[in-house]
This record gives structure tokens, sequence and C-alpha cells, in this order.
């Protein structure tokens, strides 16, 4: 990652935007990092990543044993090229291999067991304390930087979130069906919101963003003028 003095003069906490999936957020997240000049981390490619390898060594992702066997033998990683983020799982980049429904499912099942979530949540939490960046996740607000001022909550409706996924799929060249996307959309919601460890919820603090009507641009400007009234409320104290 590349250290930015520029942003670091004028943040000293690192940015938490939580939502569900196909909400926008990992678009805002990123443009929100590029104009701040300060880094950007996708912690949700941490969780496909170790689901992407727990399927390739036919690991149940419900086995608890198994999975927590499988934490102590793989370090996962983050690189940037350009604005593009690279997940490397014991030094193999498998980006290109997280994208996929079944790998998508998969993250949000693996991510219900505590080992998984405080595993990663440890690794994300240190690269926020070492530098201010932008966080996007689904327990950023609540767990990973539950002490930060900068906390926003970004979502959309399941119709529009899909529409979203539908688009992003047909430009990958997948076939997709929109019936069975929105399915699966409103089922990982279901997960993420009822798991029994750190579910997916807007922390009492954070600011919600409804992106169903918005331009990227505008959800963007929103999260940066919020950003800026806090910071100067912090300067003045």
């Amino acid at each position: 990652m590349q250290r930015s003095d520029g942003g670091e003069k004028h943040m000293k906490y690192s940015i938490a935007i939580d939502g569900p999936a196909g909400a926008g957020k990992s678009t805002v997240a990123q443009r929100l990092a590029k104009e701040l000049n300060i880094p950007y981390l996708n912690t949700g490619a941490m969780y496909r990543a170790l689901a992407f390898f727990a399927l390739e060594k036919g690991i149940a992702l419900d086995d608890k044993a198994a999975v927590a066997q499988l934490i102590k033998d793989v370090t996962v990683t983050v690189f940037h090229e350009g604005d593009e983020q690279h997940t490397v799982l014991n030094g193999f980049d498998c980006t290109d291999f997280l994208r996929s429904e079944t790998v998508s499912q998969g993250a949000s099942k693996i991510s219900k067991l505590p080992v998984v979530r405080d595993a990663l949540a440890s690794v994300q939490r240190q690269l926020a304390q070492s530098r201010p960046m932008v966080l996007e996740g689904r327990d950023i607000g609540t767990n990973v930087l539950f002490d930060t001022p900068y906390k926003f909550y970004v979502t959309a409706s399941a119709h529009e979130r899909t529409r979203r996924r539908v688009r992003q799929l047909l430009q990958l060249g997948q076939e997709v069906d929109f019936d069975s996307i929105l399915s699966e959309i409103i089922s990982r919601d279901e997960r993420d919101t009822n798991r029994e460890y750190m579910p997916l919820r807007q922390a009492e603090d954070a600011v919600l963003i409804d992106t169903t009507e918005l331009s990227i641009e505008e959800a963007v400007n929103i999260i940066k003028k919020t950003v800026e009234e806090k910071r100067d409320a912090l300067l003045l104290r």
C-alpha cells in the first residue's frame, strides 16, 4: 500500500464503511479513498479468499474444527496495483477467483465462524492502526474500528442490488437469472444479519447512506462532507 502523508496530516482515524452485498460500498469506498489520497481495504475479499481456499481443499464451510486448522495454515495479504486490490493467499494471487457466486455465498457462510472473524478482524485492525485508510465490509464500524468517529452504513434496496449484480456478472460474460440472484442476495442478507457472532448491522453512531437513488459521486460527496465536518469538530476539541 502506498503511504499518503497528505491524507495523514488531516486524518487521525480510518473510515469504516459497512453494508449488505451489492449496495455499492466497494465502489464508494474505492472512490472515497482515491479522492482522500489514502489506502483502501476491501475486507470482504479476505473472507472470500478463505472460502475459496476451503472449497478448493474440500472443507465444509461449517466445519469449525477444519476451518480453525485452515486458519493456522493460511496467510492472507493484500496489495494494490493501480486502483485494483489484489488478494494473496499463501503467496498465490487469487483475486480472479473471488467474484463467483459460489465463492461469494461461501464467504457469507465461513464468516459466521468466530475463529474466522476474530483472525481477520485482528489483521484488519492492525492495518488500519498503521495509517488512516478506508475499510469496507460487514462489521467494520461495530467490531474492527468500533472507536473511529468516521462510520457509514451504505445500503440499497434488494431489487436495485440485484440489478447491479446482474449487470456486473453480464460484463464478466457469465449467464445470470435475475430471480436467482435476487434470492441469493436475500438469503445472504438473512445469514449476515442473523448470525450469532458479529452480525451485519448499522453501528449506532454510523451515518446511513441509501444508494438506491444515488449515483456513486453523490454518495462519495455525502461521505466526504460528513468526514470533513467530523474532522473539523475533532480539531476544535
